[in-house]
């Protein structure tokens, strides 16, 4: 099986880029599944009915969410509907689930989206969560899973991985919208701090620049805007996983201006 991940999707730049380039990528790397987080999708804030719409029909098979999944109220009923996660440790009361399994080829995918604690809202513990839902998960024989983990520390993200490899199959952080360099497989787990955006790619984490640097030079709050013309860039984990371990993985980026740069997962001895 192989799967592909994309991180946080920012704005119109960002679903130009998935348009553009998703459905050849899955061609030329035979790519089963793809799952991508739709957090700030719509103009940098939530996600929309007909943004959500719009990247399906572009190749993407599920979309996680983070802090910024309550941004758009209307995404409320979407997830009865639509292939559509929130953050598995918000309080089960509110509207879909963090968990789901899919039949991939003939063989069961788990993806969980997890968000963490520093700088986020007030969710439960999401190291106790993980830990009690991938159990569960290698109990129902579910081998392969893939986690995408929210967070703004990558503290955070590091130890949840040390927790659970040798359990999952891979685990690759959002939110920070800058890509990490560490992207390695450890007894058949992946693990990447951080994706990065696939969106704009010449300002501000996807946004442009003038109210990022006023809030640094006068601490005076603004609105964030998504540029209508900008440089882009996607970029995408691609991961091959086989008896719920990864046994190869890359990462792939594609710039507006024709460049690609495929990097591959370093294997810890």
């Amino acid at each position: 099986m192989t799967i592909a991940f994309i991180g946080d999707i920012v704005g119109r730049p960002g679903r130009s880029m998935i348009r553009e380039h998703l459905k050849r990528l899955r061609e030329e790397h035979a790519i089963d599944f793809v799952i991508a987080n739709y957090e700030n999708a719509s103009h940098g804030f939530g996600l929309t009915l007909k943004n959500a719409n719009e990247l399906f029909t572009y190749g993407i098979d599920v979309m996680t969410g983070g802090n910024h999944t309550w941004d758009k109220k209307e995404i409320m009923p979407l997830f009865d509907t639509l292939e559509l996660l929130r953050p598995h440790n918000y309080p089960k009361e509110l509207p879909g689930t963090g968990l789901k399994v899919y039949e991939v080829n003939g063989e069961r995918l788990a993806v969980m989206n997890l968000m963490g604690h520093f700088s986020m809202p007030h969710t439960d513990n999401v190291f106790r969560l993980a830990q009690q839902s991938v159990s569960q998960l290698r109990d129902e024989g579910v081998e392969h899973i893939f986690i995408d983990f929210h967070a703004e520390a990558s503290s955070e993200k590091r130890a949840m991985f040390v927790m659970l490899q040798g359990s999952i199959s891979a685990m690759i952080g959002t939110h920070t919208h800058i890509g990490s360099d560490d992207f390695q497989i450890v007894r058949g787990s992946a693990y990447l701090s951080d994706i990065g955006l696939s969106g704009c790619r010449d300002n501000v984490i996807g946004m442009d620049a003038k109210v990022p640097i006023q809030r640094f030079l006068t601490a005076l709050p603004g609105h964030f805007d998504v540029p209508k013309q900008c440089k882009r860039i996607l970029q995408m984990a691609v991961m091959t996983l086989e008896s719920g371990r990864c046994v190869d993985a890359m990462k792939i980026k594609c710039f507006d201006d024709g460049r690609e740069i495929i990097t591959p997962a370093w294997h810890e001895l």
